[in-house]
């Protein structure tokens, strides 16, 4: 492997551990979590990737970020919490699931929409497969790990993530769904906001790496 690599696979790394912790914290009503902001950040890191390097270095930094995710959710997994008389697991095992192959997907499919856009204006590539892979993400994350239409995981695993069957008002205010709905929504609304903000970066990074080869 060679070491122009390294930052790449740190990076990813250090994202997917970050969001993994973040994630245990709440905000705006519980709408959202922290981990929202930064997991985002991994496209950003992957697009770079594809496009200083190509799909080969690209694959390897997205893998080396869903076993840091498999290692994350099975620690998660065996950290036994308190509340409201029960004992629950960190992490359930449907959004530990959901959170490796939501990951794994979307990263790749990440790497696809990049590389077959690859020849146009310089923002096409890593703002359309951003769009694509986080909407993916999105969907494959809270329709796995929530959904009440998926019964594969047994009846313990769906009485572990049944609070997010709750109907609410959507968004807060809108006509009556499952929570989990509304929790979808509000992280998609956070993946496509900054990916736009992240094409800055990538534009900044992308200069300085090429350079840097020349």
């Amino acid at each position: 492997m060679q070491r122009a690599y390294i930052p790449g696979i740190i990076a990813m790394a250090a994202i997917v551990v970050a969001s993994n912790i973040l994630v245990q914290f709440l905000l705006l009503d519980g709408l959202l979590t922290w981990g929202a902001f930064t997991y985002p950040l991994a496209f950003l890191v992957n697009d770079i990737m594809n496009r200083v390097y190509g799909v080969g270095p690209a694959r390897k930094v997205v893998f080396a970020g869903f076993l840091t995710g498999v290692v994350c959710s099975l620690i998660g997994t065996q950290i036994m919490l308190q509340g409201d008389g029960f004992t629950y697991a960190a992490v359930p095992l449907r959004v530990a699931v959901a959170s490796g192959t939501a990951f794994l997907i979307a990263q790749l499919a990440d790497i696809t929409v990049f590389n077959s856009l690859r020849g146009g204006r310089w923002w096409r590539a890593p703002l359309a497969s951003t769009l694509v892979g986080s909407a993916l993400d999105t969907t494959l994350f809270f329709t796995i790990a929530f959904s009440a239409s998926v019964t594969v995981f047994g009846a313990d695993a769906d009485a572990a993530i049944s609070w997010a069957w709750e109907p609410v008002p959507f968004m807060l205010s809108g006509p009556m769904a499952p929570l989990w709905v509304t929790l979808a929504f509000a992280d998609w609304l956070v993946k496509l906001s900054l990916a736009l903000i992240a094409l800055i970066p990538f534009k900044v990074i992308v200069a300085r790496l090429t350079a840097q080869a020349a």
